[in-house]
């Protein structure tokens, strides 16, 4: 057989054999991603017959990732990371600080050695940004609160992974790995300190430079290119950005593909083509991501099924429950809901791909031997195949939790105090007042436009930090999901005159639309979408005045709003 296998053969092949299983999985009422992971595991090297190189469609896969976090970081603006700190950047460490000790100390009864516990103990900290991001975008769930604390924890664990793949190279020095290039051991602590900084400097220095120089170069070459009318050039432009941003990341400031391209959509949020972009890399985001799901299946040898099964299952509790119960407990003492929590707790049930490149930099280095690689590469499988269901069980678990429980019914109930406006609220923001659901770029320009005009309305946003910045700025402003008639309630939506949907995440918008008219039958509603078949849609199910588009939303909203309160005005 000719090894001389091209990247065309390999990408025939791998969509080829992900169509058939994951057509198949789909068919037994299995996710379609089940079938992608066999689907590699046919076409990989450890199974015989007709195999494809492993090397190209990893590198594959990285554009896949690349592109999906490209997309993440268009819906997402730095102020809508930072609202969620409190509880993203402490629960990430906790988590992984949680699950690295567990899975250390498992691998250390077995008699692994300290330095390959830890690294195993990591390894199983480390959830997938692809998984994780897939099931929020099929749920529909990324632009809520709880999607946003995900999103904002994985990026706190991939700046950690980031640095713990820096550090790995020394530290083997230090500990003796048996491939370890030649480091100044006699330096010790003091160079792992100077390495930790220049890591932390880098990477400093690389989300400066795109806030400071990127944020306004990336949307002038956009409008430069747009302006030729041109969709291919468009599609074109978007994919070089993220791709060639990420690569320069990596090669210049040793930042990751995936953060590398998250920031360099973040930064692009801020141009009106934002929206647009998304959807032109989607067909794109989608095929390559995919392949990612395929190079998984490839690296995994179906023989440690069968020569490990009991360790591999003890490896995949620590995974998905570890995780899990440890997200949960951290949520849930940070004051957020029980149905928040659990959601997360299901999107961190799995690892991914930065658990295999920590464990192969390990493995390269002689830090750790095959049989630690197969085992992570196993936990990585199974615990992505699984997660699809960890999220189903959620909500009939949390049902089945608050029927049988009263503490858990107590933490299901709000007991934040921007949940609910206070009792010193004036009488104009609770009677023939505005809903104003949603605060971020949007809903802000239509609030500064209703101040300017002086008509009263209340804030309806998910971030309780945004709440609390806003009560302090003497708005009227509650928190909670928008999609719980709870939420409208306190917003006094029984006597408000309209219920303005701002937010991007319209998946809840029929509850909301539907709660605030049995409330209140007379109110008019207002609805934000980025899809026009969507905006058909409601529109033909009379769910009030649909605004489409990006670049004059806000305009339009605002007119159509002060046209009504005019009046009143």
């Amino acid at each position: 057989m000719d090894h001389n296998i091209t990247v065309i053969t390999t990408i025939a092949a791998a969509f080829i054999a992900a169509l058939c299983l994951g057509f198949v999985a789909e068919k037994i009422k299995v996710p379609a991603l089940v079938g992608y992971l066999v689907a590699g595991i046919v076409i990989g090297p450890a199974t015989p017959g007709f195999s494809v190189d492993t090397d190209i469609a990893a590198q594959l896969s990285e554009i896949g990732i690349m592109l999906l976090m490209f997309g993440v970081g268009l819906h997402f603006s730095p102020s809508e990371l930072l609202s969620v700190k409190r509880v993203a950047v402490p629960g990430a460490l906790i988590q992984m600080a949680v699950t690295t000790s567990v899975g250390a100390g498992i691998a250390w009864f077995w008699g692994w050695g300290l330095a390959p516990s830890l690294i195993f103990g990591l390894c199983l900290a480390c959830a997938s940004t692809v998984v994780l991001l897939k099931s929020l975008e099929v749920r529909g769930e990324l632009d809520s609160m709880g999607g946003r604390i995900a999103v904002g924890w994985l990026v706190v664990q991939d700046l950690v992974t980031v640095l713990a793949l820096v550090l790995l190279p020394p530290f083997a020095a230090i500990i003796g790995g048996t491939k370890a290039t030649t480091v100044a051991v006699s330096t010790g602590s003091t160079s792992l300190w100077l390495t930790v900084g220049h890591t932390l400097l880098l990477v400093g220095a690389f989300v400066a430079l795109m806030f400071i120089v990127g944020k306004r170069v990336l949307p002038w070459l956009l409008w430069q290119v747009a302006k030729t009318g041109s969709r291919e050039l468009f599609t074109l432009a978007v994919v070089t950005t993220a791709i060639g941003i990420a690569l320069g990341a990596t090669a210049f400031f040793n930042v990751s593909f995936a953060l590398g391209a998250f920031v360099a959509g973040t930064v692009m949020r801020e141009s009106e083509f934002s929206h647009r972009a998304a959807q032109e890399t989607l067909p794109l985001r989608d095929a390559f991501s995919v392949l990612f799901f395929v190079s998984i299946g490839m690296m995994v040898d179906p023989a440690i099924f069968l020569d490990q099964p009991g360790r591999i299952l003890v490896v995949l509790m620590v995974v998905m429950f570890v995780n899990f119960a440890s997200a949960v407990a951290i949520v849930i003492v940070n004051r957020y809901p029980l149905s928040t929590a659990l959601s997360i707790g299901a999107s961190l049930g799995q690892i991914g791909e930065f658990s295999i490149i920590l464990a192969g930099l390990a493995l390269g280095l002689g830090i750790i031997q095959s049989e630690v690689m197969n085992l992570v590469l196993a936990a990585v499988l199974l615990s992505i195949a699984f997660n699809t269901l960890l999220f189903k069980a959620v909500e009939p678990a949390r049902r089945w939790v608050l029927s049988r429980s009263a503490v858990a019914r107590r933490l299901d109930q709000r007991q934040d105090p921007t949940a609910a406006l206070p009792m010193s609220t004036d009488r104009k923001y609770l009677e023939g007042q505005l809903v104003l659901v949603g605060y971020g770029r949007v809903g802000k320009r239509i609030g500064q436009a209703l101040v300017e005009r002086s008509i009263p309305y209340v804030i309806v946003e998910q971030s309780r930090e945004r709440v609390e910045a806003l009560r302090e700025e003497g708005f009227a402003a509650v928190s909670g999901d928008p999609g719980d008639p709870g939420v409208l309630i306190q917003a006094h939506i029984a006597k408000a005159s309209m219920l303005v949907i701002a937010t991007p995440d319209t998946v809840h918008v029929r509850q909301m639309v539907e709660t605030a008219r049995l409330l209140n039958p007379s109110i008019e509603v207002i609805v934000r979408t980025h899809s026009e078949d969507e905006s058909e849609l409601l529109a033909a199910d009379g769910f009030g005045k649909i605004f489409f588009g990006e670049e004059e939303l806000a305009k339009g909203m605002v007119r159509h709003i002060v046209d009504r309160f005019a009046p009143k005005a």
